[in-house]
């Protein structure tokens, strides 16, 4: 199994606004790629200088599927949106 796990940290302007428009499009994923087996996105509560705003924890059966959810045009739409209202992001990637 493959773990995704990322953490945004969102720019200041219509931040909340942003935090939340990117958790209903990354929940909205499942329904549109199959290979996602399951997707947790939180808000953080923590507002201090070294927190992120929101993460994402991810699960797929195999490498194949990680990489078809990577490349699907509808991932693909949401990491248009995360990179227009973000400052920056991290990521890890790992089987168990």
């Amino acid at each position: 199994m493959i773990k995704h796990i990322v953490f945004i940290k969102f720019k200041k302007e219509n931040k909340e606004q942003n935090i939340l428009k990117v958790k209903e499009l990354l929940e909205s994923l499942p329904s549109k790629i199959e290979c996602l087996i399951n997707i947790e996105i939180g808000i953080n509560f923590d507002n201090t200088s070294r927190a992120m705003d929101l993460s994402l924890y991810s699960i797929f059966e195999n490498k194949d599927d990680f990489n078809t959810y990577a490349t699907h045009k509808e991932h693909l739409k949401v990491v248009s949106v995360i990179k227009e209202c973000s400052e920056y992001t991290k990521v890890v990637d790992y089987t168990i």
